[in-house]
């Protein structure tokens, strides 16, 4: 069974520790992929819900004195009861606290994948690179090189997103070609994909596979809905009913499609 018709079966449960502007986003992107959205903000529920979960996102989008609490309270539970976790830096370098809640987070828990844009991910991998906001930014330096580093630094899978998506184990290297500028003018597609990726996750098996496919299904639907229009908010929502609609064949078509533009 292919990952995707795998996950619409067994339908996971995935928690996400959430960045306050963009939670129905995540929701939304997990439930018409055919995952389970669950979130939440209290710390005295943490273990309940890591319980219920086959995966945890921790997102540091909007990362405050109590949230902190929420996420390592929610780590504690994840690696307690071996339930694996996502971590998505959201301009981990923009300012001194973030960059110490993330390096707290990542020195005391294992994180089975990193989701990130270049700007985050050289950060954490020790590299100077000139990071925009939540934007990549730029920056001198082979990014596979890059996502490598980081992966081997922590040793883990990290998902480089960006023109061209680079999926990494610190060794093996899959890149995803596929995508569309439209999806950094949608704020929240990084959340989502971080929080699809740990949905992937959460069937078991391979970690670098499931990163890559969930990157691949996703920047294939953004892909396919940019061929339709270049409207944001027309673009969003065929980008939704093409993760609602995506199956083996629907891929396939949409990749022979796009090579044969290419």
């Amino acid at each position: 069974m292919s990952l995707i018709a795998q996950l619409r079966k067994q339908n996971p449960v995935v928690l996400t520790v959430a960045n306050m502007v963009t939670p129905a986003d995540v929701a939304n992107g997990l439930n018409v992929l055919g995952a389970s959205p669950i979130m939440s903000k209290a710390p005295e529920e943490a273990e309940d819900m890591v319980k219920i979960a086959q995966a945890v996102t921790i997102n540091l989008g909007t990362v405050e004195a109590a949230q902190r609490k929420e996420m390592l309270a929610v780590m504690d539970a994840a690696q307690f009861l071996e339930v694996p976790a996502v971590f998505d830096p959201v301009a981990c370098a923009g300012s001194a606290y973030r960059t110490q809640v993330a390096n707290e987070l990542l020195s005391k828990y294992h994180f089975a994948c990193i989701r990130g844009n270049a700007g985050e991910i050289a950060a954490l991998a020790g590299i100077d690179w000139q990071s925009h906001g939540i934007d990549a930014g730029s920056g001198d330096g082979d990014l596979t090189a890059i996502a490598q580093k980081c992966a081997q630094k922590y040793q883990t899978v990290v998902a480089m997103t960006g023109a061209v998506d680079i999926i990494t184990d610190g060794q093996k290297v899959i890149k995803v070609p596929f995508g569309s500028p439209l999806f950094a003018v949608h704020v929240g597609t990084g959340d989502m994909l971080s929080s699809i990726i740990a949905a992937f996750i959460g069937l078991g098996g391979s970690v670098l596979e499931a990163a890559a496919t969930a990157c691949e299904v996703f920047a294939l639907a953004g892909q396919a809905a940019a061929n339709n229009t270049q409207m944001p908010s027309r673009w969003y929502d065929m980008f939704l009913d093409n993760l609602y609609q995506a199956d083996d064949q629907l891929i396939a078509a949409w990749q022979t499609e796009l090579q044969k533009e290419d």
